[in-house]
């Protein structure tokens, strides 16, 4: 659900929508709105390259994990996965030959997986896509290093703030 018109909207009839708050709100749904785009530009890719099978969800996690081996826990923890449903895509990945899967020696709950050369691939080719991205961003001047750097450091100040308040709750 975006955030976007009527948040926005209802808070500058409330009295409440000055500057920042109007601000504050773009940013929320520009995030919410790019996470979307993200995911519609790497399902496009593997449309492009025929490949069906897999999901952009799934493939951007096929990325993020690239050559660690990690357990299901640690895609969540490591921030490699930001979803609800990870042992539905992990299943779904194993099945599909994208992922390896190995119950721990230690702990027998606990499963461990790393890519196949299948997951590799996809890896590879969702790298090949942000590489063209990160060229054509800066080539046609959209944003400088500056300008990305400066962007990367409000994001975070806003994800530490964000965490901080989940914190106080518990």
């Amino acid at each position: 659900m975006s955030i976007h018109g009527p948040i926005i909207g209802q808070a500058i009839s409330n009295g409440a929508g000055t500057g920042f708050l109007i601000q504050y709100m773009e940013v929320l749904s520009l995030v919410e709105r790019l996470h979307r785009l993200l995911l519609d530009v790497i399902k496009d890719e593997f449309e492009r390259l025929g490949v069906l099978e897999i999901n952009a969800v799934q493939a951007l996690l096929l990325f993020n994990i690239g050559d660690n081996e990690v357990t299901a826990g640690e895609l969540k923890s490591r921030g490699y996965y930001q979803g609800s449903n990870v042992s539905y895509n992990l299943k779904k990945l194993v099945d599909m030959g994208y992922m390896h899967h190995e119950r721990s020696e230690i702990d027998r709950r606990s499963v461990r997986v790393r890519l196949t050369e299948k997951g590799r691939h996809v890896r590879n080719v969702i790298e090949e896509l942000f590489h063209r991205h990160a060229k054509g961003l800066e080539d046609r001047a959209i944003l400088s290093l500056d300008g990305i750097d400066e962007v990367n450091s409000s994001l975070k100040r806003v994800e530490r703030f964000w965490t901080d308040q989940i914190r106080y709750i518990y």
